[in-house]
């Protein structure tokens, strides 16, 4: 990270890309069943933005129609096909940046085996209704709109094809739903909701999501640390890990996830009861050990598809010695092309040597002269690792992501002074079990809440 100064600097056409999608955002505000001439505009922005593309030819024709208020389904795909090259192109350019900065070299893949196509009328009727949130536009969603994903949805998750789709449209429609009336809100996420619409909308045309190729793979998995993701129904697990090939290939940047719903009772520490038993390899995080994987499932995109079966635990496993060692060696793998947003950049890093400062909330680590904000609101309560941690630490495991305009770090872990003595904190040090007495504590908590929500389901079973 010597040349951090480059992450700061001004990356060509970013802004103006981003401009023309905020543009198009801007008409779903509205609608486009009868757009009005500030609108037109701006698709005509997002036209322009994609001349250059194989897109150019659709995507023009497609807004003069929307612009007329005549745009059909097929129109709205091109609309979304566009507006999210654009947020591709941008991830592109943020990424190949951090590469070049971190020395990281990512490996080329082919394109993704074809799969069953699902079936085509659901499909359809799921075009169908994000069409019409498209015509009726933000401002004019009400509950019985949202509403009309309900049916799609209920059809679809039998489907493991269509599950993915599924779930994404009735987190949307839920969304939209605790939003209603559209004219009443003080503030629309336009991006937000352009943002599920447009990937929606792309899902539903045939190929889109078939499956990644998928290699079975062999050696030791060197955990990182763990970013915990949590909603009041669920939560989610990803541990960034090294993997050293058996033949001694060269060193791989993976995942593995967990999702799994959750009672909106069960917070902090609980969490890790919930998520422990469907991923062993929590638990070896917590104990600080690597993994030997016996032909573990590996997609081309650098995801884990974890089957307890094929891991066993290893030996002890200094995260920060791996982020010291191993990590600058190790090679990155592509993101599927669907998956190309500037919010999916999480690309882990290690720091030390930094200058800290603090400036009320903020917390600023200085590397080479270059300023990076500390995204200390995404250090999960589950764990040891507070904000005042991370600002007393002299070395850093992070997660470099870009948001609000600007690279900013995720702490996973740090190592840190305590009683003159160096201690590593992790954000995971609690996903295994803990005996710390806050950890404790906490568990003990959610064992409760766990256990009694456990009979009650059991009795409404029964019955």
């Amino acid at each position: 990270m010597e040349e951090a100064g480059r992450l700061t600097a001004p990356v060509a056409g970013l802004d103006e890309a981003l401009a023309a999608a905020d543009a198009f955002d801007r008409t779903l505000v509205a609608g486009l069943l009868r757009p009005r001439p500030d609108r037109v505009q701006d698709l005509t922005e997002l036209a322009r933005a994609v001349a250059g593309t194989p897109l150019a030819t659709r995507v023009a024709e497609a807004a003069e129609k929307a612009a007329a208020g005549a745009a059909s389904e097929e129109h709205f795909v091109a609309l979304a096909a566009a507006r999210t090259a654009l947020f591709g192109a941008v991830h592109d350019a943020l990424t190949l940046g951090a590469d070049e900065l971190t020395g990281r070299t990512r490996e080329e893949r082919g394109p993704s085996a074809v799969g069953a196509r699902p079936e085509a009328n659901l499909l359809a009727a799921a075009r169908s209704w994000l069409s019409d949130l498209a015509r009726t536009g933000w401002q004019g969603i009400d509950h019985e709109l949202a509403g009309g994903a309900a049916p799609i949805v209920s059809a679809m998750l039998p489907d493991p094809g269509l599950r993915r789709l599924a779930t994404l449209l009735d987190g949307f429609a839920a969304e939209l739903a605790a939003s209603c009336p559209g004219a009443a809100l003080d503030r629309i996420p336009a991006r937000r909701w352009g943002d599920l619409w447009a990937r929606a909308l792309l899902l539903t045309r045939p190929g889109a999501a078939d499956v990644p190729a998928v290699e079975a793979v062999t050696g030791r998995l060197l955990p990182l640390g763990v970013d915990l993701h949590e909603h009041v129904t669920a939560a989610q697990a990803q541990v960034h890990a090294v993997f050293e090939p058996a033949d001694g290939g060269a060193p791989r940047l993976v995942r593995a996830s967990v999702s799994v719903p959750k009672p909106d009772t069960v917070v902090e520490a609980g969490v890790w009861q919930l998520l422990r038993p469907h991923l062993s390899l929590l638990t070896a995080l917590g104990e600080g050990r690597a993994m030997d994987l016996d032909a573990m499932p590996l997609t081309d995109e650098g995801d884990l598809l974890w089957d307890d079966a094929r891991a066993r635990q290893g030996d002890p496993a200094d995260a920060l010695a791996t982020a010291r060692v191993v990590l600058p060696t190790a090679t990155a793998l592509p993101t599927a092309p669907l998956d190309r947003h500037p919010a999916r950049i999480a690309e882990p890093v290690f720091l030390e040597g930094y200058d800290r400062s603090q400036d009320g909330d903020t917390l600023t680590f200085t590397v080479a002269g270059q300023a990076l904000p500390v995204d200390t609101d995404r250090i999960p309560t589950a764990s040891p690792l507070t904000p005042e941690a991370v600002a007393a630490s002299g070395a850093c495991i992070a997660l470099l992501r870009w948001d609000g305009g600007g690279f900013r770090l995720q702490p996973l872990a740090v190592e840190t002074t305590v009683r003159r003595k160096a201690v590593a904190l992790h954000a995971g040090a609690w996903a295994g079990g803990t005996t710390d007495k806050a950890g404790a504590r906490a568990e003990k908590a959610a064992t409760d809440a766990v256990t009694v929500l456990r009979e009650r389901a059991g009795r409404l079973l029964r019955k």
